[in-house]
C-alpha cells in the first residue's frame, strides 16, 4: 500500500469515528441514558390556589352590600302657619300622599285678609301721594327760587315713597296668592310609602323649636345598600332580582332591586368600597343601590354581604371541599390520577377519586387523594415519575407540547428520512467528508443527528456503526 492510500485510509477512519462520537453524544444527550430524570423539573402550583370551590369569589355579576337602616324622611311644617290637627301617631303606616297633618284654615283667612287690607292701603297712600305731587308742581311754578328749592325737595320725597310702596305692593301680592294656595291645600302629605316615627305635639314643637314635626321610615326595619360602578352598571335596574349571600356562613335571602341612586358616591379611607387608591382620574365613579330581601331573618345592621344578580344560580352545585379543572385529570385504564409532588420533591402519579362534575364549568370534585396544601403539575407529555417538582417557572426544563393530556403511549413516526450511510460511499444516503462537517454549524449537526439517531432506530444504527468500525479496523490494518 502506498503512502498516499494509507493517508486517505487514515483521514476517513478518524472522520467515521468523529461521526460516531459525536452521533453517540447527541443519542446520549437526547434518551437520557447519560442523565438523571432528577435533574429535570416540572412545575408545579398548590392545589388551594387551582381550587375552583373557593369560599369568597367576586365575579363581574356581584356586588359588595352593607345593611343599613330604611331611608328615613323628615317631614316639616310651615312654621309661619299654624297647625291645626296632627292626622297620624307614631307606628301608623302611610303611602306616599296620605294626608299627615292639617294648617288652621281660619288662621291663613285671616293672614289672607290682612294682607289685602295692607295692598289696598299702599295703593291709597300712592294716589295720595300723586296728588300731593300734582299740587306742589302747581305751586312751584308760581314760588320764588328758595322756596322752588322746597317744593322739589318734598316732591322727590312723595316719588321715593311712592316706589317704596309700589315694591311693598308686588311683595304681598305674592304672599297673597301663597296664602290663596294655601287654603286650598292646608295640609302636609306623606312623601314615601313606610311608618311614622317620632311625631311631636303642637306644644313639644313649640317648645323645642325647629321645623321637623315628624319622621317616615321605609317599610322594613332594614335594607341592603350596594354600590356600583361605570364599568358594570348594566346589570343594575330598579326591579332585577338579586341573591343576597353572608360572607358569615352559607345563607342566602333573595331579593329585589327597589331603586337606584345615580348621584356619585364617596369614598373615603374607612369606605369597604374603596381600594386604596386617591387618584380620581385611576377610579370610575361609583353609585349606590338598594335592595329589599323577601325575609331580613338572620341579617344584623352593619353586616357585610354580597349581591349577585339572580340567573338561576342558586340551582347549581354547591362546591365544598377540593375542586379542580378537569385538565389536570389523567386517565390509566379506568383510574384517574394527577402528576403529584411527593415528600421528596419529586414528581408522582397520585391516584385520586373523582366525585361529582359540574360540566357547565369544566371542574370536577376531588373526593379523595389531595390536601389543600398539595402541590400538582399541570398534564404534559413530557412528565415522567421521579422528575423534579419545582415552583419557580424560570426553573422548569420540561417543554410544554399540543399533546393530548390523557395520552401517555408513544407517537409512532410516520414516513421520515431515509437510512444514511456512514461508510463513506452514497449507499442509500449521501457520504460524509471533512468538508461538509466543517460547513455546518452546531444547530445543523444536532438537527442531523437527531433525525439520524431515532429512538427506535438506535438499535439498528448502533449494529450498523460497529460494523463500519470493523471495516475500518480491517481497511487500516491492510
Amino acid at each position: 500500500m502506498t503512502t498516499k492510500k494509507r493517508i486517505c485510509t487514515v483521514i476517513i477512519v478518524l472522520v467515521i469515528v468523529c461521526t460516531v462520537c459525536v452521533g453517540g453524544f447527541f443519542v446520549w444527550k437526547k434518551t437520557g441514558k447519560g442523565g438523571s430524570k432528577s435533574s429535570q423539573k416540572v412545575y408545579v402550583q398548590k392545589v388551594s390556589s387551582l381550587n375552583t370551590a373557593s369560599d369568597f369569589k367576586l365575579s363581574n355579576r356581584s356586588f359588595l352590600g352593607v345593611v343599613e337602616a330604611q331611608e328615613s324622611v323628615d317631614v316639616k311644617y310651615d312654621s309661619s302657619k299654624t297647625v291645626a290637627e296632627i292626622l297620624v301617631k307614631n307606628g301608623d303606616s302611610v303611602k306616599k300622599g296620605d294626608k299627615l297633618l292639617t294648617y288652621d284654615v281660619e288662621a291663613i283667612n285671616l293672614q289672607l285678609e290682612q294682607a289685602k287690607l295692607e295692598v289696598e292701603r299702599l295703593q291709597n297712600e300712592i294716589a295720595s301721594n300723586k296728588s300731593q305731587i300734582a299740587e306742589l308742581e302747581k305751586e312751584k311754578k308760581n314760588a320764588d327760587q328758595d322756596a322752588a328749592v322746597s317744593y322739589t325737595t318734598q316732591i322727590l320725597s312723595l316719588q321715593s315713597d311712592n316706589a317704596k310702596n309700589e315694591y311693598d305692593i308686588k311683595a304681598k301680592n305674592v304672599e297673597i296668592k301663597k296664602l290663596e294656595a294655601s287654603t286650598k291645600n292646608a295640609y302636609v302629605t306623606a312623601s314615601i310609602d313606610g311608618t311614622v316615627k317620632n311625631v311631636k305635639t303642637v306644644d313639644k314643637l313649640q317648645q323645642d323649636g325647629g321645623d321637623v314635626i315628624m319622621q317616615i321610615t321605609e317599610e322594613g326595619d332594614y335594607r341592603i345598600k350596594g354600590r356600583f360602578n361605570e364599568q358594570n352598571s348594566k346589570d343594575i335596574m330598579q326591579g332585577v332580582s338579586v341573591i343576597v349571600k353572608s360572607r358569615l356562613d352559607d345563607s342566602t335571602w333573595k331579593g329585589e332591586i327597589t331603586s337606584v341612586d345615580t348621584s356619585p358616591q364617596k369614598n373615603s379611607g374607612d369606605d369597604i368600597y374603596s381600594f386604596g387608591s386617591s387618584d380620581e382620574m385611576s377610579q370610575s365613579s361609583n353609585y349606590a343601590f338598594y335592595v329589599k330581601p323577601e325575609s331580613f331573618d338572620g341579617l344584623m345592621l352593619g353586616q357585610h354581604v354580597l349581591i349577585e344578580i339572580d340567573n338561576g344560580q342558586d340551582t347549581s352545585i354547591n362546591k365544598t371541599g377540593i375542586w379542580l379543572y378537569s385538565d389536570f385529570i389523567c386517565k390509566d385504564g379506568k383510574k384517574n390520577y394527577v402528576w403529584a409532588k411527593d415528600k421528596d420533591g419529586k414528581i408522582e402519579k397520585r391516584y385520586v377519586e373523582i366525585g361529582q362534575k359540574d360540566e357547565d364549568n369544566g371542574d370536577c370534585e376531588i373526593k379523595s387523594g389531595l390536601e389543600k396544601g398539595d402541590y400538582i403539575a399541570y398534564p404534559d407529555k413530557s412528565i415522567e415519575e421521579g422528575m423534579t417538582a419545582t415552583t419557580n417557572e424560570a426553573d422548569v426544563s420540561v417543554p410544554p407540547n399540543d399533546l393530548d393530556t390523557n395520552d401517555n403511549s408513544d407517537a409512532d413516526t410516520e414516513g421520515g428520512d431515509e437510512d444514511i450511510a456512514f461508510d463513506g460511499s452514497d449507499e442509500g444516503g449521501m457520504a460524509i467528508d471533512e468538508d461538509m462537517l466543517a460547513s455546518m454549524t452546531d444547530e445543523e449537526i444536532e438537527e442531523y443527528f437527531n433525525k439520524l439517531y431515532g429512538e427506535e432506530e438506535n438499535a439498528e444504527n448502533a449494529d450498523g456503526e460497529n460494523a463500519d468500525a470493523a471495516d475500518a479496523d480491517a481497511a487500516f490494518a491492510e
